[in-house]
């Protein structure tokens, strides 16, 4: 039976990562790789779906992670218990064995290689289990955070004191400020740092 490799708290909105370990059978990497594709196909089709892919294992070549990632664990789930992917799993049979499912979410799934689905340009040689230690995913978010704070309390704050009602107080200026900060953090800011250092990151 596989092992899940990460104890997650009960979060049903939390964006989930799954990359599930599988080794091939001998000859069978073209066959595996287009029944792969094609699980990654029909998981598009349910709900919460935000990408999947394939990379091969750098020290072990019969070796491949697929990972899908889903909006919350809840959707997740729906995908793994479905009649649809058990029916795929049915005809893998006998071409490769899974040996280890691994769950990333919150704060670590930033820092995890990201699969678009995308992999025609054959398999990428990096495993995607490997998180950097939480001090240098500490410095990653820094670098992002420390920028766009200052450029939000010089652009975006001054001019709560223009607004009608200059009611706005350290509560209400704080909650602006996160409320810009936080999407632009999650969808832009630490996507761009986390890739232009990825090779410390990796170290």
């Amino acid at each position: 039976m596989p092992t899940d490799t990460h104890s997650e708290a009960p979060a049903a909105h939390k964006a989930s990562l799954t990359s599930v370990a599988r080794r091939i059978a001998p000859g069978r990497e073209h066959d595996f790789i287009a029944w792969t594709d094609a699980g990654i196909a029909l998981a598009r089709t349910y709900s919460g779906f935000l990408g999947g892919g394939w990379v091969r294992s750098v020290d072990e070549p019969d070796e491949y992670f697929v990972i899908y990632r889903f909006g919350s664990d809840d959707e997740l789930a729906a995908w793994q218990r479905s009649r649809v992917r058990k029916h795929w799993l049915e005809r893998g049979e006998g071409m490769a064995v899974e040996t280890a499912t691994h769950r990333l979410s919150g704060i670590e799934g930033w820092f995890s290689p990201q699969a678009d689905g995308s992999t025609g340009d054959g398999p990428v040689a990096a495993p995607v289990t490997v998180v950097p230690p939480r001090w240098k995913q500490a410095v990653a978010i820094w670098l992002g955070f420390f920028p766009l704070s200052l450029l939000i309390n010089f652009l975006v704050l001054p001019h709560l004191d223009f607004l009608p009602g200059h009611g706005w107080g350290l509560v209400g200026r704080t909650l602006v400020a996160t409320l810009i900060n936080t999407p632009l953090m999650v969808f832009l800011v630490l996507p761009w740092v986390t890739a232009r250092i990825k090779p410390w990151l990796e170290r």
